[in-house]
């Protein structure tokens, strides 16, 4: 069989990209390989949110040009983000790239793949395609405990610093039928737990096409009901055999009652959300273009918790951004003090191509952004690590995902999406286990004492 080598950067719907693109080549007959070197073919698919995911691409390129030379048959191809922000660009500054392939051209791949190897042509395909969200696609899954389920594709916010809305293009809702349908296949495969992915759940149901019984009728083409989502949740919520249901990123401006109710009603829904706050200054908000106050921030996570006891909330941080003064990084610290993030991905300003901060004057400098982000590392520690031992002496539902046989360790996550680890045996792998937490860690709890099987 021929071999192909796939290796992905950056978020949760590139991972859903690459087991997309391994299914459709399985189908072509080629298989998977964990070495680069055994590999006919080479696929990198790619994150440009941040600068240093480029770098690390160009990077894993530069290794590449000894497989070119040592077996000239290998091809090499780009896939995700950064295919679709410099498409053609990435021929000429990367001569070993045989193929460039977009965000929403994956159902082409096999054709794309088979055209280059006949005609020895470097090939390019980035035009947009809108029927992408509708296409029924294979998969290779990762494993068969939990899965990602994409439920719409793009963004129409206007960050002012995210390049999303250029490489992933406008908001683009699967029908309702198809995803609950995924996921019923998905338990008949023994999955227990599913992840819902999008740039920005919370707006599913926007240019939603007209479909059958599960269409909210007020979700037809052109328009949007806010509360789909929470729709959707509930017929998910009812599909046997699924135990958990979770779902990222949300975006802030449309955490709604109706979300926040039903992760208050819905047994299957986890008390878990990623809720992006980025700055707790104002003025950096509105420069960033985020359409949201701290105060209107703060009043949601509130209410959440107050309908949602018990709920874990991370978030994302960018320090550094054009313009941040002193005064704005110490509000940012001060957020984190009073909401107290159960954890949080914190990163440096990175200014990308065709966004509007890139060309902000006042961009900060980078000794002062890298200082920023070891004091927000620091105090997030603080405050992970007195959150954490809260833990200590309570019983949690725990899913089992993996089994360490050189230890004798079993590895799950909590419904807040908590870390554990604990003795066990391996045939207890997809089971909800009720443990007694015995150990804060550094990022992760430890517990002992398995009871029963679920």
């Amino acid at each position: 069989m021929k071999r192909v080598y796939i290796q992905t950067f950056g978020c949760q719907m590139n991972e859903r990209d690459s087991e997309v693109m391994a299914g459709l080549l399985q189908g072509e007959g080629y298989c998977l390989t964990r070495r680069i070197d055994q590999a006919d073919l080479i696929i990198f698919n790619t994150c440009s949110v941040r600068d240093l995911a480029e770098q690390k691409l160009y990077s894993a390129l530069g290794r590449t040009k000894d497989y070119k030379q040592g077996n000239r048959r290998v091809l090499v191809g780009v896939a995700g983000c950064i295919a679709q922000q410099e498409g053609s660009r990435l021929l000429k500054r990367a001569p070993q790239v045989d193929l460039v392939i977009g965000t929403s051209n994956l159902r082409r791949l096999p054709a794309l793949v088979e055209e280059v190897s006949r005609s020895g042509c470097r090939t390019v395909e980035t035009e947009r395609d809108p029927g992408y969200p509708h296409y029924d696609l294979p998969s290779v899954r990762a494993t068969g405990v939990r899965a990602w389920v994409n439920i719409m594709y793009g963004c129409d916010k206007a960050c002012t610093f995210c390049i999303v809305p250029h490489v992933r293009g406008e908001e683009r809702s699967r029908p309702m039928e198809a995803i609950v349908e995924e996921v019923r296949g998905l338990a008949g495969q023994g999955c227990r737990e599913v992840t819902l992915l999008g740039q920005n759940v919370n707006s599913y149901g926007k240019r939603e096409p007209r479909t059958t019984e599960f269409c909210h009728s007020s979700v037809v083409r052109g328009e949007y009901s806010r509360e789909s989502f929470a729709r959707l949740l509930k017929l998910l919520n009812d599909t046997p055999g699924i135990a958990r249901i979770r779902f990222t990123t949300a975006h802030p401006m449309d955490l709604s009652p109706g979300l926040i109710g039903a992760m208050a009603d819905l047994p299957k829904l986890c008390e878990h959300l990623h809720l992006p706050i980025q700055s707790g200054s104002d003025r950096i908000l509105r420069a960033m273009g985020r359409g949201y106050t701290y105060a209107g921030y703060l009043r949601k996570t509130r209410l959440l918790r107050e309908r949602v006891p018990g709920v874990a909330i991370s978030t994302d941080v960018i320090v550094g951004f054009p313009g941040e003064t002193d005064e704005d990084f110490t509000r940012t610290l001060e957020a984190l003090r009073e909401i107290r993030f159960h954890s949080l991905f914190a990163f440096k300003y990175s200014p990308r191509p065709f966004t509007p901060a890139a060309a902000m004057s006042d961009q900060v400098p980078e000794a002062v952004k890298e200082e920023r982000l070891q004091r927000v590392l620091q105090l997030q520690e603080t405050i992970a690590r007195c959150l954490y031992e809260g833990y200590v002496g309570k019983f949690l539902e725990i899913l089992v995902e993996e089994a360490d046989p050189a230890n004798g360790e079993l590895t799950g996550r909590t419904r807040g999406n908590l870390l554990v680890h604990f003795p066990g045996r391996a045939d207890l792998i997809g089971s909800l286990q009720r443990i007694v937490i015995t150990q804060a860690l550094g990022h992760s709890l430890r517990g002992k004492g398995v009871h029963g099987r679920q």
